[in-house]
């Protein structure tokens, strides 16, 4: 008998849309673990941070996965925590391995406060994310938090033989010019260019920045606007800039004739459907606007707008 996948996206701490997500696809708690009798859930990453039930979120999570009723994959946020709370070792010129500035606080903020009081239950979970598969290549689908990019998972499996990280590789993975940084840049936060000419763009979140993401789909991109895949704008001048030939030759493509390609990540807005025939994205900005979205996959091999699923994120919960 063929097994059913439902792929979910970002959760960041809606615990309680979760449940109400699962219940509606036909989960029940049984032995104190959601399951389906035909179904598995694929978790997309990002189970933390922003939201009131964070703990909630990671335990229903990590149940599943643990009795084997779900898959998962790590998002930048589960790497961004652990990161936060590692220590640097001796010669680092700072204390933890991500740095502890006014938005790196702020960004693991409800998660720290959540688990605060259970500290050795929030260390076992830690090192639960340190293990958390990179990538996941199924028999008719591929899953990843933001971005695959084929060479680059070749080139990890060659060099570590698996697809998951060990503890011994993060500080490894802070050094921006190593391989290991590079390789979890583009799979954890997708690919970007640099705006021109020192250029930056003040997001409406207040953040300064110097790139902008793009997107790997596009197949034969000539203009700005034809390659950002992003909530906000470029600046006006640039969107009908020209790409340059080295521009170009730093975007990726994801054909049409891969298998099908889940991500999440990327704050979407609206009703979920497909990006294009063969990529959705699940992220459908649950803590901010209002949907945790699924994708009830069979053995489509063209991703279909009418086996997608959500719960509205009600205001509490935001």
């Amino acid at each position: 008998m063929h097994q059913g996948y439902d792929l979910i996206g970002d959760i960041h701490g809606c615990g309680l849309t979760l449940i109400d997500l699962l219940e509606q696809m036909g989960y029940t708690k049984q032995n104190g673990v959601y399951q389906h009798p035909k179904r598995k859930v694929v978790f997309l990453g990002d189970i933390v941070d922003r939201g009131p039930n964070i703990r909630l979120a990671c335990h229903i999570v990590r149940d599943m996965v643990e009795a084997g009723h779900a898959d998962i994959v790590m998002g930048n946020h589960e790497y961004n925590v652990v990161t936060y709370l590692s220590e640097a070792p001796a010669g680092m010129r700072q204390p933890y391995l991500r740095p502890h500035t006014p938005r790196n606080n702020f960004i693991v903020e409800q998660t720290l406060e959540q688990f605060a009081n259970y500290p050795q239950e929030f260390n076992d979970m830690l090192d639960w994310f340190v293990t958390l598969p990179l990538f996941l290549d199924y028999e008719h689908f591929r899953v990843v938090h933001a971005c695959w990019d084929k060479a680059m998972i070749d080139e990890y499996q060659r060099r570590y033989g698996t697809n998951t990280l060990n503890r011994s590789l993060l500080p490894e993975s802070v050094q921006t010019d190593s391989f290991l940084y590079q390789f979890l840049d583009r799979i954890l936060r997708g690919t970007s260019l640099k705006l021109p000419g020192g250029r930056s763009m003040t997001a409406k979140d207040g953040m300064v920045r110097q790139f902008f993401r793009t997107k790997f789909w596009e197949g034969e991109p000539e203009r700005y606007n034809d390659v950002i895949f992003q909530p906000d704008p470029l600046p006006e001048d640039l969107q009908h800039a020209l790409l340059s030939p080295e521009e170009k030759d730093q975007l990726l493509f994801y054909g049409p004739d891969e298998k099908p390609l889940f991500i999440g990540h990327y704050w979407m807005q609206g009703l979920p459907e497909p990006i294009v025939p063969n990529i959705a994205c699940l992220d459908y900005s649950a803590v901010k606007y209002g949907r945790l979205a699924a994708y009830r996959m069979d053995t489509e091999t063209k991703l279909q707008k009418g086996k997608f699923t959500w719960v509205r994120v009600e205001k509490k919960e935001r």
